[in-house]
């Protein structure tokens, strides 16, 4: 299943190259919305607020009164998730909160799976070079996608993989990283970073994967 993405950066959608660069900018919301109202689920992120500068809370609860969300973006305590979901957003996703000091948070990790419906927690696997990255990318850890998936996979229903080396570049998605990545968990999962074929998302879900699309979207390299 393809997923468009609406990441949100001073009161825009954007799409960045790697987390980084921005390539494309938009302020015309409504035209988004009525062009992803057609799909089960969209994911929408924060990025702000994932950096730790400012938010854009109020688009937030524009997009998700009128489209069916995963939200991700600065969502680091149970609190935060449960205003989310008490807003109508489906899943919360969660990745930076996870770490602490460059490790594994159980204790953090048990204590939103207890406040939060396991079935609307995702938890977010960013990874750069094979290791993932918090604070909005900027931050590399030496802790791997498959460490993550093996200390917390008991307390989340789905995983989002995100491929950092391939997000934004239209150059496909390293279908060999994915597969290994799909055999490491049993829970749902949902991948991204430089999906542009159709032939790539129509692979990904004989193997029951969603496939998060933005750049080939917003492009028009793939029809949304």
């Amino acid at each position: 299943m393809l997923i468009p993405s609406i990441d949100l950066m001073g009161g825009k959608i954007v799409q960045l190259v790697q987390g980084d660069k921005k390539k494309l900018e938009f302020d015309n919301f409504d035209y988004w919305i009525e062009r992803f109202k057609k799909y089960p689920i969209i994911q929408l992120i924060d990025l702000d607020a994932a950096r730790g500068a400012g938010h854009n809370r109020e688009i937030v609860k524009r997009i998700v009164s009128q489209l069916p969300c995963q939200v991700g973006g600065g969502i680091r305590d149970a609190a935060t998730a449960q205003e989310l979901l008490g807003l109508g957003v489906r899943k919360v996703i969660i990745g930076s909160a996870l770490l602490t000091n460059g490790r594994v948070n159980h204790d953090h990790a048990r204590s939103l799976a207890a406040a939060i419906p396991k079935s609307a927690l995702m938890f977010a696997l960013d990874s750069r070079a094979g290791r993932v990255a918090i604070d909005g990318w900027r931050e590399q850890t030496t802790v791997t996608a498959f460490d993550m998936i093996r200390e917390l996979e008991q307390f989340c229903e789905s995983f989002l993989y995100t491929h950092i080396d391939t997000e934004g570049l239209m150059g496909g998605i390293p279908m060999d990283t994915v597969l290994a990545i799909h055999r490491a968990t049993t829970r749902h999962l949902v991948v991204a970073g430089g999906i542009t074929h159709q032939q790539e998302i129509d692979s990904l879900d004989a193997l029951g994967i969603d496939a998060v699309v933005g750049m080939a979207v917003y492009s028009g390299k793939i029809s949304a």
